[in-house]
């Protein structure tokens, strides 16, 4: 009898354990409450005990799952059959003559950037190559602008995912790179004002862009000249080339208070000079004319309106567009005979051409209403088209030219997207009532046979932070979840903009909790109109949307079958209590400053980290990267960690850690869509659908 037992047992496969990290309490003491961090010392990358935690966690993960391969790899066979690989973006006409593109080729991660004037393209910048000259397992090229004349290329890379980048500059007459090389750049902002003159940022220690410098082409890098220094903490910097090659632009602003800086063309090293000054509480930005400044500014309302006022400050400020109650005016772009304003109109996106001689304003037409439409790549200021790019969740990415005048729209392009029928699937938008009775607009997305008959299973997205828009987009790899019967849901809840500025007011601050509950009504609203199974629910958010499923996770941990917090910002005490991290002082002015005791009590009662306590958890995956520099690593690991802790169920808490990627993920586009894939699998094997074949 013990014979035959012995086969059975040694195939019996045990249930991975997970990491248990060492318990080190820190206690800590602020307006009077004690707080006990178990986990603290995880923020000590140095140690190599930290990384062993890390690496064994991945370890975890792939032992948790190793039955989900054969699905993982579907998954990916599915998403890379509805891509081109050999693919180009519609060419785009610059100011300095040459005519660009963009492109992608089989096997190679990043698009190549080409130009032509001729008939002969050549290439302007290869990230692939460079990638592979420097063994880069992160590569990311964050900006790139070619000088006026189109003798120059500068580009900032970044090969860590920190966001630290390198500037360099090459000649492209000659294809000589350029012994001016600047390392520690910030990752976003570059301009050229001229041939011979490029302006970058530099970063403090907390990572934040506070200074804007200007480089002299064929001198030392460390005769650089400093253009301005932001000391105030809650602002960032950036610099941009106006369109209408008056010089560039130095944008200082916070998350409630903005200011710009003029820099002419003809004078480089000349000190900025400030277009309106700077108001605590009021934001604006600005655009260019010939002789004026047109900005756009909430000085007289939440949704912002449009001025225009001469350049030299002489005269009167001159009214463009007045505030609108019911139109967010959420960008301005200024063109030779007309500006395009990007606004929201009722939670949509949309574009509006304004006349600059008659004032007449006319919003453009859509194909759709669910849907999100945005300008393009446009360089040529003198032109009477501009380029749009048009899009819905079942309508892949459109490149339009849109007509100035007429408001005539030329598809010049609809991307290629092989295996796609978009009449087997149907988008609607509804809304459900939060408890307070505010209409909460909600995307949902199915297949078009999908019936409200309380059997689906849904994925529920939601962010809902810093007045972003959860825009409702094409996705190639959603489909194969919505084709398994999963419908997908973006909850537009109360801290994103979608309704206009209101509706990030009133899920900010003191108002943040209303996030959290809009999230939990709107899955409570399309259980019971029939949309999902309250069994087979999985929730979704990444970044400050991470926040949002952990703070829901302690507040309805009963409300989804699994949930997947993407790069959580969930350590919200420890990380709003230390200024020296990045983001924390610009912070203030939209989690509040935990200095204050009000602000410190409100954020505490929802701190995801803080508040993890005795409750039957749903499956959760959670993902980072090691090198992120937005939320950092340890943030998503202290938080696994107290969530086993605590967890009174047997469901798995599964932490899994890119090593050399940040906020993004993979910088390769083969490398993120296989990380969707392992990312995918998790939730449909969750939501019992990992047996299931698309239909």
């Amino acid at each position: 009898m013990i014979e035959c037992l012995i086969p059975l047992m040694l195939s019996t496969t045990p249930v991975p354990i997970p990491p248990d990290a060492r318990i080190e309490p820190s206690v800590t003491i602020e307006h009077g409450i004690t707080r006990v961090d178990p986990y603290a010392w995880i923020r000590q990358k140095e140690l190599p005990e930290v990384i062993a935690l890390i690496e064994a966690e991945n370890a975890y993960a792939d032992a948790m799952t190793p039955g989900l391969q054969g699905l993982r790899d579907q998954l990916y066979g599915e998403y890379m059959g509805r891509i081109v690989e050999d693919d180009e973006e519609v060419p785009w006409a610059s100011a300095d003559g040459w005519t660009y593109r963009s492109r992608t080729m089989q096997g190679e991660d990043y698009p190549i950037v080409e130009r032509r004037i001729d008939d002969k393209w050549e290439v302007v910048l290869d990230p692939n190559a460079l990638s592979k000259a420097g063994d880069h397992e992160f590569f990311n090229i964050t900006n790139w602008e070619v000088s006026p004349s189109g003798r120059y290329l500068a580009w900032l890379q970044d090969t860590s995912g920190y966001e630290h980048c390198t500037l360099r500059i090459r000649d492209l007459e000659t294809g000589e790179d350029l012994v001016d090389q600047l390392e520690n750049v910030g990752s976003f902002s570059l301009a050229w004002l001229d041939d011979a003159h490029v302006f970058y940022t530099r970063i403090d220690d907390a990572n934040r862009p506070h200074q804007v410098w200007r480089h002299e082409l064929s001198t030392d890098i460390a005769t650089d000249g400093l253009v301005w220094q932001e000391d105030d903490e809650r602002f960032w910097v950036g610099v941009d080339r106006f369109r209408d090659g008056a010089g560039v632009v130095v944008s200082l602003g916070s998350q409630t208070t903005g200011e710009s800086l003029f820099i002419p063309v003809d004078t480089p090293a000349a000190q900025p000079v400030s277009v309106l000054g700077r108001v605590d509480g009021v934001e604006y930005d600005v655009d260019h004319v010939p002789g004026a400044f047109v900005v756009r500014i909430n000085d007289a309302g939440k949704n912002f309106r449009v001025i225009e006022l001469a350049q030299d400050g002489e005269g009167d400020i001159r009214e463009v567009v007045a505030h609108d109650p019911e139109v967010y005016v959420t960008g301005i772009s200024a063109f030779a005979d007309a500006l395009v304003l990007s606004e929201r109109r009722g939670g949509y996106t949309a574009l509006e051409v304004i006349d600059r001689s008659t004032g007449q304003g006319r919003v453009v037409p859509l194909p759709e209403q669910v849907s999100t439409v945005g300008l393009g790549g446009n360089r040529v200021f003198d032109s009477d088209t501009v380029r749009v790019r048009y899009q819905s969740p079942v309508s892949p990415v459109s490149t339009v030219d849109l007509s100035l005048g007429d408001l005539e729209w030329t598809v010049l392009k609809h991307k290629e997207v092989p295996n796609w029928d978009s009449s087997k699937y149907t988008v609607r938008r509804v809304e459900v009532e939060a408890r307070d009775g505010t209409p909460i607009p909600v995307s949902l997305v199915t297949r078009a046979n999908v019936e409200p008959d309380g059997s689906n299973p849904m994925l529920l997205y939601g962010y809902g932070s810093y007045g972003s828009s959860m825009n409702p987009r094409f996705s190639s790899t959603r489909p194969s979840l919505i084709d398994r019967g999963v419908v997908y849901a973006i909850a537009h809840v109360r801290g994103g903009g979608e309704m206009g500025r209101h509706w990030y007011e009133e899920g900010k601050f003191k108002n943040k909790r209303n996030t959290f509950t809009d999230f939990i009504d709107v899955r409570d609203g399309l259980v019971e109109r029939g949309w999902a199974n309250p069994e087979r629910i999985a929730i979704e958010g990444g970044s400050a949307g991470g926040l949002l499923i952990g703070a829901v996770l302690n507040m309805r941990p009963d409300m989804c079958t699994v949930a997947h917090a993407q790069v959580p910002f969930v350590d919200v005490m420890n990380t709003m209590l230390d200024p020296t991290i990045p983001l924390t002082v610009g912070e203030y002015e939209e989690w509040g400053n935990p200095n204050e005791v009000d602000f410190y009590k409100y954020m505490l009662s929802y701190s995801p980290y803080d508040n993890v306590g005795p409750k039957d958890y749903p499956a959760i995956l959670v993902t980072a990267g090691l090198n992120d520099p937005r939320v950092h690593y340890w943030e998503p690991t202290k938080w696994t960690q107290r969530l086993r802790d605590y967890n009174t169920s047997d469901n798995p808490v599964v932490l899994r850690t890119n090593m050399g990627a940040g906020h993004g993920g993979a910088s390769g586009r083969y490398g993120r869509l296989k990380e969707i894939a392992w990312e995918d699998a998790f939730l449909l094997d969750r939501l019992g659908l990992s047996g299931d074949k698309p239909s």
